[in-house]
This record gives C-alpha cells, sequence and structure tokens, in this order.
C-alpha cells in the first residue's frame, strides 16, 4: 500500500547500517596490527580492500614437520567491569592474553588472532564504546606482536545481557606455528629444578565472579562506584589488563625458526585453578610436584577482598584463593637456567623471581602470602 515502507531488518532490532559502519572501522584497527608480523613468520595479507576483503597469509620457510594450530578463548565475565566503569579499552589485553599465553606454554608462536564480538543492540551511543574496543585491540596485539587477521560482529538483542544499556561477550582463536623438536610437554623436568614467576598485577579474566559476589556483598549492586583507596573507585582496580607475556616468552624460547636464548622445560599459564590447578596439570603426569616458597605477594584489591565476612561461610581463607585467583603470579617457568628467564623478563618490563624447586612428592606445597595465613604451607587442594 502506499505511504507504507513494510517490515524491515530494524524492525526485527538489527541495524545493518550501523553494523557495517562498526564493522568498517573494527577492519581498519586490525590492519594497524598486521605490522605486528611484518618479517615475521606468518606475514599478513590482504587481497581486495574493506572489511569483506580475503585476508592471510602465506607462511613461507615452514619446515615439512611443523606444526600448525589454534586455541580459542574468551574474555568472560570481566566484561562487565567495563560495562560498570563505561572504560573498555583494556579488554583487548584480556582477550589477547588468554588467547597467546596458551599457545605461548607449549612453544608456540602466535601468529594472529580471529575475534567474535557478540553485542545485544547498535546504536549511535555505543559506537564509541566500540572504537575504545578497536583501539584496544590495536595495543595489545602490539604487546602480543601477533596479528588481528579478521573478526565477527553480530547483533543478538537479548541474548547478550549484562550491566547497563550495552553488553557484549567478546572471544576469539589464536593460530600458531610450532617446531615439534622445540615443543614444551614437560617431559624434562626433573626434581630440584627451579620454578620462576612473572608478576601479576591484576585479576587477570578468572576469579572475577567471585569478585563481583564478595563486592555486591560488601556495598551493593553498585559497588564498583565505592571509594577502594586514595580516591580510586573500586571498579577502576579491578579493571587492570592482563599482563601479556607473550613476547617475553617467545623471546626465551626462540619462537619458530629461531635459536632458544635459554632452556624452558616447563610454562604453566595462571588461569582458571590457580597455581595448584595449573602447576598440578603440568607436573601430574611425570609424578612430579613443586615446593613455592617465595611467590610475588597478592595485588592488594585480593587481600581487601579476603577481608569480607561472606554470610554464613566467612571470608575467602588462602586455602581457597590460591585455586581462584593468580594472586600475583600470571605465569611460571620451569628452566635450568634461572636467572636467564628472569633477565629476559626484565627486558619485556616484567618482574620475575625463583619462587620455588620441583619436588617428588606429587604435592603442590605453597608458602602462603594470603591474608589467613601468611607464611603457612598449604598443600591440601
Amino acid at each position: 500500500m502506499a505511504g507504507k515502507e513494510g517490515f524491515t531488518y530494524a524492525d526485527a532490532g538489527v541495524n545493518v547500517d550501523l553494523g557495517d559502519k562498526a564493522s568498517d572501522f573494527l577492519y581498519r584497527a586490525s590492519l594497524e596490527t598486521y605490522r605486528n608480523r611484518q618479517g615475521k613468520i606468518g606475514e599478513i595479507e590482504q587481497f581486495g580492500d574493506r572489511f569483506f576483503s580475503v585476508r592471510g597469509t602465506r607462511i613461507k620457510g615452514l619446515k615439512p614437520n611443523a606444526i600448525i594450530g589454534s586455541n580459542t578463548d574468551g574474555i568472560g565475565t570481566k566484561v562487565e567491569f567495563g560495562e560498570r566503569v563505561g572504560n573498555h579499552r583494556n579488554m583487548a589485553f584480556n582477550l589477547v592474553a588468554m588467547l597467546t599465553e596458551d599457545a605461548s606454554r607449549f612453544g608456540a608462536e602466535s601468529i594472529y588472532i580471529t575475534n567474535l564480538l557478540d553485542v545485544n543492540e547498535l546504536n549511535d551511543a555505543n559506537v564509541e564504546t566500540l572504537r575504545q574496543l578497536a583501539l584496544g585491540l590495536i595495543d595489545a596485539c602490539a604487546a602480543a606482536g601477533v596479528a588481528n587477521l579478521t573478526g565477527e560482529l553480530a547483533e543478538l538483542g537479548k541474548r547478550v545481557g549484562g550491566y547497563g544499556a550495552f553488553n557484549y561477550n567478546w572471544g576469539g582463536t589464536v593460530t600458531w606455528v610450532a617446531d615439534p623438536n622445540k615443543l614444551i610437554t614437560g617431559k624434562g623436568i626433573k626434581p630440584g629444578m627451579p620454578i620462576i614467576a612473572l608478576r601479576e598485577n591484576g585479576f587477570r579474566s578468572n576469579g572475577v565472579s567471585a569478585v563481583r559476589k564478595i563486592s555486591t556483598h560488601l556495598y551493593g549492586p553498585e559497588w564498583h562506584k565505592e571509594i577502594y583507596k586514595d580516591g580510586v573507585k573500586w571498579g577502576d582496580a579491578v579493571l587492570a589488563p592482563s599482563v601479556i607475556y607473550t613476547k617475553a616468552l617467545v623471546d626465551m624460547f626462540g619462537g619458530y625458526g629461531k635459536e632458544e636464548k635459554t632452556k624452558i622445560h616447563g610454562i604453566a599459564h595462571i588461569t582458571g585453578g590457580g597455581i595448584p590447578g595449573k602447576l598440578g596439570r603440568l607436573l601430574e603426569p611425570f609424578n612430579l610436584g613443586a615446593r613455592l616458597d617465595d611467590l610475588f605477594e597478592p595485588c592488594d584489591m585480593m587481600l581487601k577482598l579476603q577481608e569480607v565476612e561472606m554470610p554464613g561461610k566467612g571470608p575467602m581463607l588462602d586455602e581457597a584463593a590460591y585455586p581462584t585467583w593468580n594472586m600475583g603470579n600470571g605465569m611460571l617457568t620451569i628452566a635450568e637456567k634461572p636467572e636467564e628467564v628472569i633477565s629476559i623478563s626484565k627486558e619485556h618490563g616484567i618482574e620475575a623471581k625463583v619462587a620455588g624447586i620441583v619436588t617428588e612428592n606429587g604435592k603442590i606445597e605453597i608458602k602462603s602470602k594470603g591474608l589467613h595465613s601468611k607464611g603457612k604451607i598449604l598443600s591440601e587442594w
């Protein structure tokens, strides 16, 4: 009938024009990351232009037995911290760290990531949030030495929820290459070998549900607006980006086609399960354990949360905190020459130190630096 335009996709809640606009500047952010692979294995090429072009890599110089693989992860519920504070610039550090560190831990060199960004709706008011995510992606990929090859932006309506009006979930996949002769499998680990910890001053993307639960009990649903200390709000304090160790680790074991600078026998990325879970998983196949007498201290925020008495439960004790949070230690490495690991880490702006040794008893023993059992040995996990 005259005067009627008919039902459109916009009437179903999907803004195609704005989606194309957002995809275009996310694509332009990806272009900025391609330089991270220039002159390295996996240099990115583009065939055509704009965000719907074909992009890929001709991986030159690969040996016949080279291994190419991928792994997938996401930020999880830490996204809510950005939604609460209105600062999304650091979110990509959490995404890239979760992807590339899991490749680095077994001796692979990450080449590029792809990402999937699901949002509840697109409108002019939240385009700035997408711009922050894109700018953060440029910085995070540079920190890891990888490219963001491509991505997908999907408007899913009520399928995506969270805090505030604009909500999103962000996940991705990393593609990596490895020399089978340089894989870090843990087979060379022996009792008495030093364990070197690399410092982390934030939560990374793990244990954040516990952060929200405790904080909500302490201050109510708007806990992020309360002052943490020295005028800093809780929301800003917990938003610290994940440290990206990838470049330092690749520098240590040499990446693909390069000489190693130091011999690494094992790497544990301290994410879900904490030190007992991740280090235990690395050592358990060899019936080995660890005694960790000098880990880094947990960040002050973790200790503050440990003070809170939860209804019917009491506070989070150290026995629960170490499997929940990284407690100040984002990565553990096992190496014959710890001084080389410490030196290379320092070159990349990362603090590292000898935290303990590998043992024969099969247990993970931690000299606690938490709030409730400081100085005591914890081993029952």
